[in-house]
């Protein structure tokens, strides 16, 4: 790890945990009571924490980021993966999944078109009107992906695919599976049936109410913000085998912001040194290699961009056999 190893950094570590999950079970507390309100009172309380509770999930998303690359306590393996996956009990996201598909977006990360690539279509051979469809597909697949939480509810339905499907199709389904054993798939299964006991037991101890309030509501909040911001640091930039430099930074006009994200607007740094924890970002930050993927720098026009849509790229013909 590039990043500083010393007591210091397991301090801000813990720190960081600690602030996390406390901030979290105040806005969790605050919309319990919002719910117990009545009429326009509750009408004005309960949006704004929904809201709030959802971006602050995103905030465990982050930590558990952290963790996901080994950050959090960097010599400390097992209480750093199992930090990991506290933060993602109540996202329903197995750890060990998140690690392996994260793994393989940094390794090839828009790579060649269709090659970890979720802004790029691929139009089939054939009769004009098949591309023609896969065009209008593509496109309405597209916006509801980004704009009504399709890249949360995608990667939930995945992770209980690749689950339920044996070791040996999964490899083959995807390659971001390549090298996935029995026992991550053990583990999987464990953390998410760990999330799943988590939203049963805040139902079962307060209630559907209850549930709705701290877990499920703020979830469907989660899931619209997360799939807003998944690709905008990825999205129209460059293709190519240099996999860290696809990819761009942005600068979020508020400190508070990049103090919810941790820093994650510092995407071209992180990328290009995926072991520098969150706080080393804004102070090392490296100069895109490709200044047109600079196109935007707000998250505002970043997140807009995406009205246009995905890239349409012929298939390549398949290579004839010898």
């Amino acid at each position: 790890m590039s990043g500083d190893r010393s007591p210091a950094h397991a301090w801000i570590s813990t720190r960081l945990v600690l602030e996390t999950l406390l901030i979290y079970l105040g806005l969790c507390a605050a919309s319990a009571a919002a719910f117990q309100l009545d009429g326009w009172p509750r009408l004005l309380a309960a949006p704004p924490l929904l809201l709030a509770l959802g971006l602050w999930l995103d905030r465990l998303f982050n930590v558990g980021h952290e963790a996901v690359h080994g950050k959090l306590f960097p010599d400390q393996p097992r209480l750093n993966d199992l930090l990991g996956a506290l933060m993602f009990a109540p996202l329903l996201a197995p750890f060990a999944v998140v690690r392996k598909i994260h793994g393989f977006h940094h390794g090839h990360n828009r790579r060649a078109p269709g090659v970890a690539t979720l802004d790029v279509v691929l139009l089939p051979p054939g009769p004009p009107w098949r591309r023609r469809l896969a065009r209008v597909s593509g496109f309405t697949l597209w916006l509801l992906a980004v704009f009504a939480g399709g890249f949360f509810i995608h990667s939930l339905v995945s992770v209980v695919l690749f689950l339920l499907l044996p070791t040996a199709v999964a490899r083959r389904v995807s390659p971001a599976f390549h090298g996935w054993r029995p026992r991550h798939r053990l583990r999987a299964w464990l953390e998410l049936l760990a999330g799943a006991a988590l939203h049963l037991l805040v139902w079962r101890l307060g209630g559907r109410e209850l549930w709705l309030a701290t877990l499920g509501l703020p979830l469907l909040a989660f899931a619209w913000l997360w799939s807003l911001m998944l690709y905008i640091y990825h999205y129209d930039t460059t293709l190519g085998g240099e996999v860290r430099h696809n990819v761009r930074s942005l600068r979020p006009r508020s400190r508070l912001l990049s103090w919810v994200m941790l820093n994650f607007s510092e995407h071209a740094t992180h990328h290009a040194d995926p072991t520098l924890p969150w706080y080393l970002l804004p102070t090392l930050r490296v100069t895109p290699a490709h200044p047109e993927n600079q196109r935007v720098d707000t998250l505002a026009a970043a997140i807009l961009q995406q009205l246009r849509g995905p890239s349409f790229v012929e298939r390549p013909p398949p290579e004839s056999a010898p």
